[in-house]
């Protein structure tokens, strides 16, 4: 693999980041490892379940598959 230098600007340039993305730095034996930092932090389902608010009845899986079909049905329709 060739090795380039480029300033802080230039790699962004090269790379198609725009200034103020945020990255990751990882420390590697061949060097600097720069990656795109996620958008989000890592959720756990526990961390989120139950709070949106629902009323009415819990659903039931055959309910709840039904309903995903149903809307997989609608946006293929629409497209």
């Amino acid at each position: 693999m060739a090795s380039r230098r480029y300033p802080p600007s230039g790699v962004r340039r090269h790379r198609e980041r725009g200034a103020g993305k945020r990255l990751e730095v990882g420390d590697t034996p061949q060097g600097v490892l720069l990656r795109p930092a996620p958008a989000f932090t890592p959720t756990r389902p526990e961390d989120v379940l139950g709070l949106l608010p629902h009323g009415g009845e819990p659903k039931t899986l055959e309910e709840m598959d039904a309903g995903v079909l149903a809307e997989a049905r609608r946006r293929i329709a629409r497209d």
